[in-house]
């Protein structure tokens, strides 16, 4: 038993523990998306078009990720809207920043890692560059669409007598503290994976212009730039679809059978 297998079986003991039901459904819904990530691998290694392939996985992605988890359906339909609109931007911006900043291959730090390798695979390396940025973005696109999205929907069923208003002005509150430790997550989270990278350039007395222009570290940055875009826009165009619902609907928006 490795231990690997031992810290899945922990998560999955943990899920069920804390989440019950629902603790399974992520878990399942974490297997069924290591099942499309590694199937997306699998089309682009057989020479389907990494640019038409990537946008249908990744939205079959955001939908295992999103509708398997707990919530009202109106909730669920939202950040789903959320979701693939903002990940169209995403890529767009990924798009761009691999062929304006040309962070696709390997560099000269890759060189143990690839010696006796071939590199005659054949296979578009700045197509990959922004598969991995796309793919990067998605759970915190996802993550940020519902947390504003149910928390604004919990406010309009706590208060009765709440206005259009009122409901924007707990958007703009709710999204700024989603939005300050969502970044965090994102920042702690590459900062903490390339703290080797960093000792690395300061051990080899890397120059500025070296620090600034090593391409491992700037792919990095710019994936985290990247889920930090997507969350803002997810936060902005979840508050307006819920304000806009709320003023088509009112109140109406609660669907009762989902208490």
């Amino acid at each position: 038993m490795n231990g690997i297998f031992v810290l899945i079986l922990l998560l999955l003991i943990s899920l069920l523990f804390v989440g019950g039901r629902q603790g399974a459904l992520t878990f399942l819904g974490l297997f069924l998306n290591c099942i499309l990530i590694f199937l997306l691998i699998t089309l682009v290694n057989w020479g389907f078009t990494p640019m038409v392939v990537l946008p249908i996985m990744a939205v079959l992605i955001l939908s295992v990720a999103i509708y398997l988890s707990a919530g009202r359906q109106k909730v669920l339909a939202i950040t789903w809207k959320t979701s693939v609109l903002v990940l169209l931007l995403i890529m767009v911006s990924a798009y761009l920043a691999q062929h304006l900043g040309h962070l696709q291959g390997y560099t000269l730090e890759n060189s143990d890692e690839l010696e006796g390798l071939s590199l005659a695979v054949g296979i578009d390396f700045s197509n990959l560059a922004i598969i991995v940025m796309v793919i990067s973005a998605l759970g915190a696109i996802a993550e940020a669409a519902m947390a504003v999205t149910a928390d604004l929907f919990e406010v309009v069923e706590r208060t009765p007598d709440i206005t259009l208003d009122n409901l924007k002005a707990q958007g703009t509150t709710i999204g700024s503290q989603i939005l300050g430790t969502a970044i965090n997550t994102l920042f702690f989270g590459m900062l903490g994976a390339n703290i080797p990278l960093l000792v690395w350039f300061f051990r080899l007395h890397y120059s500025a212009a070296e620090f600034m222009n090593g391409k491992l570290l700037i792919f990095e940055v710019v994936t985290m730039l990247l889920g930090m875009i997507g969350i803002m826009c997810s936060i902005k165009v979840a508050i307006f679809f819920v304000e806009h619902a709320f003023h088509k609907e009112g109140r109406g928006i609660l669907n009762e059978s989902d208490l």
